[in-house]
């Protein structure tokens, strides 16, 4: 095995002056790119995006019905087909986009958050001499330089540690990922190295130990997919683009050629998710961004067209923030089926995954218990024994569906194409797929040069490179301390404000609610423990926020992040929604019922929810029984064999704790399994016994209770002395 890995490594050395001399064209790629910067900011500057007033979604519809024929119809929301929208209108085209959900509904909000080059990619290249995995590699890492620079808001570079268990696998590792660092080359974030085992521990010291040679560190780029997605798609808008959410394309329009007598795209018949009316698009190109749903689009053009799109599930979890250090990602590169895991810091949470395994298409993917126990059996090999992986520790999970394609052109089309695919069907349809996250701009840019190039358009180049996004032109790293300072602010609301909405944070600061403490002045939150606040809401619904579920899981974090903290924030949320969209009653509870399934099930509260059910079986030492029936007793005097809200509020007044009844009613409901109102003493059992064995975490009545019982434990007789003599 050390031989064949000798090997391997010699492989990668000679494989690294064939890099080397592919590196040399790094630097005139970058000196071609930097070229574009000119006429970008001379766009900025006539365009004045900045300055103009974001269109209301009535107004996009409006514009949508209301023009004669679009230069380009991009169908799709996603990062490619905001990409695409914001690549044509800067090119001066008349542009239009739709999308039937909301924008980053889909894969784009279910990433693993990274920008990066895919540093296997590079592995595979230089081992199997291919050239067109070195070239993906390559454009990756510029795009990945790009993306940080013009959204430096939602964008940063994250160390990412690589642990090594074995010797020979030291240079192996270094020879390649240093190889990663040379193709970056005047792109590279900053320069890996190597740690030895003491300085590992010092920079991870969840690590596990035993066995530990050391560690390489490399660096790649982290952003808020869901919020990139956004911020693309409203920058669009600004420049003029004809965005609209919720518009679902029904069937594609079509004309006759005069030149040729065939039958072209022309546009599509669309509906309005959320009033039900229909209308027509018409455009001279029509751009099919659909991601997953690349085939359902190019069927709409042609019955009978072969299907290329072969989807591949990817599930993540997240789990809480001590889990992993604050600025250090782990790797694991090869997990004991051979998938890459990345353990990564994120939101203040720790985000693991991914999975990957085939899939059917659908709108509303679920994640697999399956899936959720794989990932913590790997990241349990990686962690010290010191540090209990339990499932309980699960706040949420994921899973989004990567869009892998074969090219239709390709005479092996078996063969998933490891890069985008652009595509022009017979009648003029041009199909986007594939690709990454990471690339989605340079996939917008040759989707748009194809469209120029088959319909003639007299327009220039991308202008896209160096384009900031909205939030990122006038956002600096301590813009936070001007809305600290200026609105008085929470320090941890006013981060986060500027983290996410980069320079128009002051927009959602001016409209925050005055909270009636002495500190902070203004900005109520929705939930305690994250600094999410009431007046995003109200400008969540001027960014095209239109169901609460765009609420909790798009313009906030909230649902991807802590699922039981986002069903605690929803009747807010919805109350709030409503106010500013005029719901009635029955739709905010439709809304509210909405979003409690999504979380339910594509958020993975189901498969948390299961870990206690009502056949839970109980597994728990006689002395261990025995100590939670007397606790339990403690707070059922009367023997009843259940206790009531009551009973909890008696004892917990007892020893000074006070607490409202609903807050009481919610902590009894989360082990409540038979739902009738009162904890029995069965439940109560199945319950510490789950939290024993992991599978439950963060049970309030469980720490309530187990509170309660040290605190009366703890009282002592006072001293006579102590009690004015006995006077």
């Amino acid at each position: 095995m050390a031989f064949q890995q000798a090997i391997k490594g010699t492989a990668l050395v000679g494989g690294g002056a064939l890099a080397t001399v592919l590196g040399l064209s790094q630097f005139a790629h970058y000196r071609r790119k930097k070229l574009n910067l000119a006429s970008v900011e001379a766009a900025d500057y006539f365009l004045d995006p900045q300055l103009r007033e974001l269109p209301s979604r009535e107004a996009q519809l409006t514009s949508l019905q209301s023009t004669t024929e679009f230069d380009i119809l991009v169908i799709g929301g996603g990062a490619t087909g905001a990409g695409c929208a914001l690549d044509a209108v800067t090119r001066g085209l008349r542009t239009a986009l739709v999308e039937r959900d909301d924008f980053s509904s889909g894969t784009s909000s279910r990433s693993t958050k990274l920008i990066h080059g895919g540093v296997r990619y590079l592995q595979k290249a230089i081992l199997n001499l291919d050239y067109e995995q070195y070239r993906m590699v390559k454009e990756a890492l510029h795009e990945r330089a790009n993306l940080l620079e013009i959204a430096p808001h939602l964008s940063h570079a994250l160390p990412i540690m690589l642990p090594i268990y074995k010797w020979w696998q030291l240079p192996y590792y270094w020879v390649g990922i240093k190889l990663y660092d040379l193709v970056a080359g005047a792109q590279c974030l900053k320069s890996s190295y190597v740690l030895s085992k003491s300085r590992a521990l010092e920079h991870f010291p969840m690590l596990q130990k035993d066995k530990l040679v050391g560690a390489i560190v490399y660096y790649d780029g982290q952003h808020n997919d869901a919020r990139m997605n956004l911020a693309i798609a409203l920058t669009a808008a600004r420049y003029g683009a004809a965005t609209a959410n919720y518009v679902e394309v029904r069937n594609l329009l079509k004309k006759k050629d005069p030149n040729t007598g065939k039958l072209r795209v022309s546009g599509a018949q669309c509906r309005d998710m959320l009033t039900g009316q229909e209308f027509e698009v018409r455009a001279k190109c029509v751009i099919n961004a659909t991601g997953p749903f690349t085939d359902t689009v190019r069927k709409m053009d042609n019955q009978t067209t072969t299907n290329i799109c072969q989807p591949s599930a990817g599930v993540h979890i997240v789990m809480p923030g001590y889990y992993s250090p604050e600025s250090m990602g782990l790797l694991d590169p090869a997990t004991s089926d051979g998938r890459v895991i990345f353990f990564l810091p994120w939101q203040k949470m720790t985000i693991a995954g991914t999975t990957d395994s085939p899939t059917d298409i659908t709108s509303h993917p679920i994640p697999s218990e399956e899936d959720i126990n794989f990932i913590l059996s790997e990241v349990r090999n990686y962690l010290s024994c010191d540090v209990e992986v339990r499932r309980g520790d699960v706040l949420a999970a994921w899973s989004g569906i990567r869009p892998l394609v074969t090219d239709p052109k390709s005479k092996d089309t078996q063969s998933i194409s490891r890069n985008h695919v652009v595509d022009t069907s017979e009648s003029g349809l041009i199909t986007i797929a594939g690709g990454k996250w990471t690339t989605y701009r340079s996939m917008a840019e040759d989707t748009v040069d194809t469209a120029v190039k088959n319909h003639n358009f007299k327009v220039g180049p991308s202008r896209t490179t160096g384009l900031y996004l909205q939030g990122g032109k006038d956002w600096s790293p301590t813009l936070y301390i001007r809305l600290v300072q200026d609105y008085g602010l929470e320090s941890e609301v006013a981060q986060h404000l500027a983290s996410t909405y980069g320079d128009k944070a002051f927009e959602v600061a001016k409209i925050a609610s005055v909270t009636g403490k002495r500190w902070p002045i203004v900005g109520v939150r929705l939930v305690s423990e994250f600094p999410y606040i009431e007046a995003e809401v109200k400008y969540g619904i001027k960014e095209y926020a239109c169901t609460a579920v765009d609420m909790i899981s798009r313009r906030t974090r909230l649902a991807f992040l802590n699922v039981q903290a986002a069903e605690e924030a929803l009747p807010k949320i919805v109350e709030l929604m409503g106010r500013e969209l005029n719901w009635s009653e029955e739709k905010k509870k439709e809304e509210l019922d909405c979003a409690t399934r999504f979380l339910y099930y594509e958020m993975g509260y189901k498969s948390r929810s299961e870990q206690l059910t009502p056949c839970s079986e109980i597994s728990l030492q006689p002395a261990d029984i025995e100590r939670y029936k007397k606790r339990f007793h403690m707070f059922d005097k009367e023997q009843k064999g259940f206790i009531t809200i009551v009973d909890v509020q008696r004892v917990l007044e007892s020893v000074n704790i006070q607490m409202n009844q609903n807050t009481l009613h919610e902590i009894l409901n989360e082990v409540d399994l038979n739902k009738n109102g009162l904890v029995e003493l069965d439940e109560f059992l199945q319950l510490m016994s789950a939290i024993q064995k992991g599978m439950v975490s963060g049970s309030r009545l469980a720490v309530l209770m187990k509170t309660a019982e040290e605190s009366l434990g703890s009282r002592a007789p006072i001293p006579v002395d102590r009690s004015c003599g006995g006077l």
